[in-house]
Parts: structure tokens; C-alpha cells; sequence
């Protein structure tokens, strides 16, 4: 997740052959070394006109399906002095490692419409986005002592803790700051477990974002995930392996309510999803029924559905093992994860009275009902982690992806209010449908394409693509043209799966302006459409 640079972490095009063209400017990145036997150090260079910025990178994030990067500006128009030269921040362009090009950074800040997109080219002045790592990113993507986690976030800690907690936060800087790094504190907390009375609000609120900068590589456990951002201190299992950590969070400056008893310390349902809601927990746009729309706030989302209150996230993710290019485990292994609870469904033929789908076919399963694949992924629309039913009716009003049309996606939502009415008892005629679907007697999918809401439009193309449906092509090409980035990397790349194009040799580069995208779309449309173009392939 977080590494300093170097030729075993840094997996990015670095040779200094590799350019990426947008909005008018030129983006290159190189390497060399200070002197003969100096460091080798890592360069991202920006160069639109008189505009020249030149970052030092200093951190990698990521390398499985993408890394980006933290730096520095070492030269650019900005004054010195400013921010940018003092402060690691994330980079504007990483590497996608299976496309093996350089591609602009998403999601780093909530996800802008184009006209709204910064522009890393632009002159001094006029660069506003600018997230500085240790502030906003590297809480979960490092490893940090769980007493330097309440005290730097405890909000985000707090709002998914099982116990009550009340945190001493003045005796834990007393005990634990003062002298390991004084210039983080802004005012004398040499007395402060004496009396913290004695500071202002300003004051404190002057401490919280300067120990929100907290640089990792100088405070963190580790840099990266380790063993001690799930099982917390671990000191007595070094001393003595016999001896195994505790997974609840026990400290002299902490005081956890219960019911009475003690806290359980063991790998129980409340300790370890706790552990991983610490991280993947968090806000993102919604669908209609409350799930995110993008990845990392897993767990969030998971206590939003059914079953929550019975499954642990370790029931079907192994925390010592990564999960690799693709999900490995096998439908049947899954599926036995739900089995585990909903036992009467065990015999193929009492799951088919409840699925109304052919034993073994993609309708038959647990997942693809109750965890569509909604959620936008590093790469790939993934399932979602809230469990819920496909007859939600905020979902089939607001015209959202239903799991029923995520793969019938060329039939109407009146075709699937009637099965839902015949197989489940839905209300059809109690649906609001009418102010949600333009067409009631068309697909469902394409009005989906056509929605307001990005996230939907994502989806819906994800949902054709993976379909084969060959009639949206046409469809399917205008997502191209979307106004969100991210929604057209995700459309290019579905289709030059579908159909064995590689679009930038037809002049499409997805990260490429509106205006500079025309010609190369103008040369989809006649080659996959048809047309002058297309008659000599």
C-alpha cells in the first residue's frame, strides 16, 4: 500500500521513453541518479507552453492493479514557499500496470464531470486540488500505533467501534509524544496531564491537524499494512509466541464501556470486523439503498445488508493471504459461506424453488441476487458488500441497477416488476416506475446508459459488456464520450475486451479532452459501426 522509492517498490515506466499527452501538455518520467555513486532518484515532469513543473517522487502507493505517487515540486511556476515544494502530496498521473501505461489518478478527491477536472497543466496559481498524503491517505495506508490513530482520527476510528470509548488524549501525548516528536506539537504540552484546561480550542484544533500530518515513514509501525494494524501491540506474542495477541485494544489511557464483563480479547465477530472497519469504512456516493458506489468502504457498506450480525469479513477474505489479479475461490466455495446459515437451501432443488432459476445456472446463485456487482473496483465493477434483496423497491423506483436486469439486460423493468410480482409477492402496481424510466417497455439497461447518475451509467456499461449484448453497441460507444472520466476508462476498456480493439490505435484516448477525443470516436463509430473505414478490415 506504501513503500519509499526504490527499484524493488517503484513498478511504473520510469525510462524516460514513456509520455502521456493531455489537455495540450506532455508528462514525462525518468530517473537518475545525484552523483556517480549517489541515490537514484525518481522525476515526474508536467510541460505545457511556459508551464514547466518538475515533482520529485518519494513514496509509491499500490501495486496490483495501479501505483501512484507522492512527491515533492522541486522547480515550477509556483513562488518558493509554497506548499507544494514542502509538503508530499499525490502526484497527478500513476501507472496502470496491466494496460502498461500512464494514466491520470482517480478517486484521490471525489470525482469531478470534465469541465469541472483540474487541469495539472495550468499556470501558478491556478492548481487547487491538492491532497497532501500524510493528511488524507496514509491513516489507512500504513500502519500506525493504535493510540496515534484515536488521537489523529478519531472520528473515522469511533464511528464503526463496538465499545464506547473514552481516550485520554492528554495523558497519551504527555506519555508518548513529548520527545519523539516535539515539532509535530504547537504548543507545551510538557504539563498537559496536569491540566489540559489551560489550552484554547484554537489550540487544540491547531494539534489535530498537525498531528494529522503525521509523516509515516517517521512515526508509523511499519510502512505498508502489517501484523499490527489488525492485532494491534503485540509485544508479549514476540516475547513469547505461546502468547497471542490481543485483537481488542487495551491501554492505560483508555477506558472502554461494556455491559458489565469484560472485553473479549479472541478473534470474535465484534474484534475482527472491527479491525478491518478501522479502514474500509467511510462516506462515498450511494445507490438507493444505501450502498456505496466506488471500493474501500467494504465494511461500511457490509453493516448496511442482511447478515451482517452473523458473518465475519474474515468468513470470506483470508487477511494473510492477498486476494491476487482475480477472486479465486470458487462459486461453490462461496456459496458455502451462505449455506452456512440459509441450510435449507443446500438441496439444488429447494434452491430452485426459492431462485426459480435451472440448478447451476448464474441465476441460481447466492451472489448474483444478493451481491450484484455494483461497486466500481481499481479496475473492474465488483460486488457490492451490502446483502440485500433484489426486490428493493428504492432500487427498482429510482431506476438503479436491480440484480434481475444487471443480467437480463435487454428486458424491460415491466418484464421484471411481473416476475417479481409472480415469484415473490411483489406489488407491482404499489412500484413507483413511473417517474424513474422514461421507457417501461424498453430495456432497462439502456435507460440506465442514459441516467443522470454516473454511477448508474458506469454500471449499466459494465452490465452490457459483461452480457455480450452486442445490440448496445451503439450505446455502448457514447459512454465514450462520457463526462466523467472514469466512466469512460471503464467503457474503453470493456470494450477492447468484447471485441479485440485496442481504441488508441483508432486515435480514442480516454484521458484526452473533449475536443481531441472527436476524431478518434468519428473512427470508432465507422469501424464498429460500419462505414468507409470499415470496408477494408
Amino acid at each position: 500500500m506504501n513503500a519509499e522509492v526504490s527499484f524493488e517498490t517503484v513498478r511504473g515506466d520510469f525510462s524516460g521513453l514513456a509520455v502521456l499527452h493531455q489537455f495540450g501538455g506532455r508528462a514525462t518520467f525518468f530517473r537518475d541518479r545525484e552523483s556517480l555513486d549517489g541515490d537514484w532518484r525518481w522525476w515526474m515532469r508536467l510541460e505545457r507552453g511556459d508551464v514547466d513543473r518538475t515533482y520529485r517522487i518519494t513514496q509509491t502507493i499500490g501495486s496490483r492493479f495501479y501505483q501512484y505517487y507522492v512527491g515533492r515540486l522541486v522547480s515550477g511556476p509556483e513562488a518558493q514557499g509554497h506548499q507544494f515544494y514542502s509538503t508530499d502530496h499525490v502526484l497527478p498521473f500513476g501507472y496502470w500496470l496491466d494496460q502498461e501505461q500512464w494514466v491520470p489518478v482517480v478517486h484521490v478527491h471525489r470525482e469531478l464531470p470534465e469541465l469541472d477536472r483540474e487541469d495539472p497543466f495550468v499556470g501558478a496559481g491556478s492548481l487547487h486540488r491538492f491532497a497532501p498524503y500524510a493528511q488524507g491517505c496514509n491513516g489507512c495506508h500504513t500502519t500506525f500505533a493504535l493510540g496515534d490513530m484515536l488521537t489523529r482520527e478519531p472520528l473515522r476510528l469511533a464511528k464503526h467501534s463496538p465499545w464506547q470509548l473514552h481516550w485520554n488524549l492528554a495523558e497519551y501525548l504527555s506519555a508518548t509524544m513529548v520527545g519523539r516528536g516535539s515539532e509535530l506539537l504547537p504548543v507545551e504540552w510538557g504539563e498537559l496531564a496536569e491540566s489540559a484546561a489551560m489550552f484554547s480550542e484554537g489550540e487544540l484544533q491547531e494539534l489535530g491537524r498537525s498531528l494529522a500530518g503525521m509523516d509515516a515513514r517517521e512515526y508509523s509501525v511499519t510502512l505498508g499494512i502489517s501484523c499490527e494494524a489488525c492485532h494491534l501491540g503485540s509485544r508479549r506474542h514476540v516475547a513469547d509466541p505461546r502468547q497471542k495477541p490481543d485483537f481488542a485494544p487495551r491501554s492505560p489511557h483508555l477506558l472502554a464501556e461494556t455491559s458489565g464483563t469484560d472485553i473479549e480479547s479472541g478473534s470474535n465477530h465484534t474484534n475482527v470486523n472491527w479491525a478491518c472497519g478501522r479502514c474500509h469504512a467511510g462516506t462515498r456516493s450511494e445507490f438507493a439503498a444505501g450502498m456505496g458506489t466506488w471500493n474501500s468502504i467494504e465494511y461500511t457498506d457490509a453493516t448496511r445488508g442482511g447478515c451482517y450480525s452473523q458473518l465475519k469479513c474474515i468468513d470470506c477474505h483470508d487477511p494473510h493471504k492477498g486476494i491476487g489479479r482475480r477472486w479465486s475461490r470458487t462459486r461453490a466455495e462461496d456459496e458455502a459461506v451462505c449455506l452456512t446459515c440459509h441450510q435449507r437451501f443446500t438441496d439444488e432443488s429447494d434452491r430452485a424453488r426459492h431462485t426459480r432459476h435451472a440448478a447451476g445456472s448464474a441465476g441460481d446463485g447466492c451472489l448474483e441476487c444478493h451481491m450484484p456487482r455494483l461497486n466500481e473496483g481499481l479496475q473492474d465493477v465488483v460486488r457490492t458488500h451490502t446483502i440485500f434483496s433484489p426486490t428493493h423497491a428504492g432500487m427498482l423506483e429510482s431506476n438503479h441497477p436491480n440484480a434481475c436486469n444487471l443480467c437480463h439486460v435487454e428486458k424491460s423493468i415491466e418484464w421484471t416488476a411481473g416476475w417479481l410480482r409472480s415469484w415473490y409477492g411483489v406489488d407491482g402496481d404499489r412500484l413507483n416506475l413511473s417517474s424513474a424510466y422514461v421507457d417501461r417497455d424498453g430495456p432497462v439497461a439502456a435507460g440506465w446508459l442514459g441516467s443522470d447518475d454516473a454511477a448508474v451509467r458506469l454500471v449499466g456499461a459494465d452490465a452490457m459488456l459483461r452480457q455480450r449484448a452486442g445490440w448496445s453497441l451503439e450505446l455502448l460507444l457514447g459512454s465514450l464520450d462520457d463526462e466523467y472520466l472514469i466512466n469512460r476508462q471503464f467503457a474503453a476498456r470493456g470494450i477492447e475486451e468484447m471485441l479485440g480493439v485496442e481504441l488508441p490505435e483508432l486515435g480514442y484516448h480516454y484521458h484526452g479532452s473533449r475536443e481531441d477525443r472527436q476524431p478518434g470516436l468519428l473512427r470508432i463509430r465507422k469501424v464498429l459501426l460500419g462505414g468507409e473505414e470499415a470496408s477494408g478490415r
